[in-house]
Parts: structure tokens; C-alpha cells; sequence
């Protein structure tokens, strides 16, 4: 990979680091539940394209490639399962105490 290729890439890592953390504090809490569910379904995106990112490295033969796309499939299923536990816990305040299912 060119150094110009590798700059690039660190180039787009920062500057969306920073938009992401700009856009995050601009968020009010009121919408901060129904953003959490929308980036689960975002994150259920990533670990679409971390398993493609497997599958070519797979074929590829790159161990470096499988180890890396393994830790993203693993990292982007706990955040998704761990998103979504935090929503219902989150939803799971707004609802009265006498309409529990159990």
C-alpha cells in the first residue's frame, strides 16, 4: 500500500472521529434512546461488512486479514447486543410498575 493510500485512509479515520464526536455532543438527551436504536441498526451494517472483509481475506490468505476481520465480527456483535440491552434498560424506566409480564 502507498504512503499516499495510507494518509488517505488516516485522513478519513480522523475527520470522522471528529464529526462523530461533534455530532454526538450536539445531541439533546431527550433523543438519545431513539439515536441508540438507530446506530444498532448501523452497527448490524458493520458486521455485515466485517464478515465480507473475512471472507477476502479468506481467500486471500492473509492471516493478519482473518485475525483482524474475526476481532471486527466479534467487537461489532458485542456492541450490537450490548446497544440493544442498554435501549430496552433505558425503555424499561418509561414503563409503569404494574405492567410487568412476569
Amino acid at each position: 500500500m502507498a504512503i499516499g493510500e495510507i494518509l488517505l485512509l488516516v485522513f478519513v479515520f480522523v475527520i470522522a472521529a471528529f464529526l462523530g464526536v461533534e455530532l454526538i455532543s450536539k445531541v439533546p438527551s431527550q433523543l438519545h434512546t431513539p439515536l441508540m436504536s438507530g446506530t444498532n441498526a448501523i452497527s448490524g451494517i458493520t458486521i455485515v461488512g466485517a464478515i465480507s472483509a473475512m471472507a477476502i481475506a479468506l481467500h486471500t490468505s492473509g492471516v493478519l486479514g482473518v485475525i483482524l476481520g474475526f476481532a471486527a465480527i466479534v467487537l461489532a456483535t458485542i456492541n450490537v447486543v450490548g446497544g440493544y440491552m442498554v435501549t430496552d434498560r433505558m425503555l424499561g424506566m418509561f414503563k409503569k410498575k404494574g405492567n410487568d409480564k412476569k
